[in-house]
C-alpha cells in the first residue's frame, strides 16, 4: 500500500502545493525561493529517506515568514494524510545527530496532539547568502521555530527539537532537521510485530 499524500493550500500569502511519499528514497524537488531553506529540506528528504515534491510561493516582499510556517502547516498535513489512523507504524521515533561542533537531538511521537517544544539556542542573525548572479540574501533564524510549529500543528504529533552544544546556527539549523527527519522516519516506518494494528492502547489515535 503506498503512503503518499498531496496537500494544496492556498491563501492571499502563500500558495503551496506538496506531494509527500513516506516510503520514498530521498528525492526532493520542490521549487523554493529561499536558498537555505531549499538546503535543509533537501537534507530532510535525504536522511528521512521521503520524497517531496512541489512549488512554494508567497509574499516575500513582506518577510519570509509566512511562506516558511505556512510550508511547515502544509508538509505536516502531508504526513497526517500519508499515515491515516496510523495503523501499524512504531509512532514515536528518536535521534541525535552530530554535526560538527554541534550534536542536535530530536523526539517525536505522532499520537495525535500537536506540540512543539523548541531548544535551538540560536542567535536570532539571518544567514548571509550570494546568488549565482551575486545578489545577496539572508535567511531570517526565527524562522526555524515558526516552520516545525506548523509542521506539528499539520501533522498532530509532538516534536522535541535540542540543541546539546553548539556554535554555528547554519549547523544547528541543518542537524536539527536531519535529527528530525530520522527521527520522524523512525516513527512511520511500519513496525512488523504490530501486524497493522494502531499502536495505542486506546485502540484510536486522537
Amino acid at each position: 500500500m503506498e503512503r503518499i499524500a498531496t496537500i494544496e493550500r492556498n491563501t492571499f500569502e502563500t500558495q503551496i502545493n506538496l506531494t509527500l511519499n513516506l516510503d520514498g528514497s530521498g528525492k526532493c524537488d520542490v521549487k523554493n525561493p529561499i536558498g537555505f531553506f531549499d538546503h535543509v529540506l533537501q537534507s530532510f528528504c535525504k536522511h528521512g529517506m521521503f520524497d517531496l515534491s512541489g512549488t512554494l510561493s508567497g509574499d516575500l516582499h513582506v518577510d519570509q515568514h509566512h511562506l516558511i510556517e505556512d510550508t511547515g502547516i502544509v508538509l505536516g498535513m502531508c504526513f497526517a494524510k500519508a499515515l491515516g489512523n496510523c495503523a501499524g507504524i512504531y509512532r514515536t521515533g528518536f535521534f541525535i545527530y552530530p554535526m560538527d561542533e554541534s550534536l542536535l537531538q530530536a523526539s517525536v511521537d505522532f499520537g495525535g496532539r500537536s506540540f512543539l517544544v523548541c531548544n535551538a539556542q540560536l542567535s536570532g542573525i539571518p544567514l548571509v547568502s550570494i546568488s549565482p548572479d551575486g545578489k545577496q540574501s539572508s535567511f531570517q533564524t526565527d524562522c526555524f521555530e515558526d516552520f516545525w510549529q506548523g509542521f506539528v500543528g499539520g501533522a498532530k504529533c509532538n516534536l522535541h527539537l535540542d540543541t546539546i552544544r553548539g556554535r554555528s546556527d547554519h549547523h544547528k539549523m541543518e542537524g536539527l532537521f536531519k535529527a528530525a527527519s530520522r527521527a520522524i522516519r523512525m516513527a512511520v516506518e511500519i513496525d512488523p510485530r504490530r501486524q497493522g494494528n494502531i499502536p495505542s492502547t486506546k485502540g484510536v489515535i486522537v
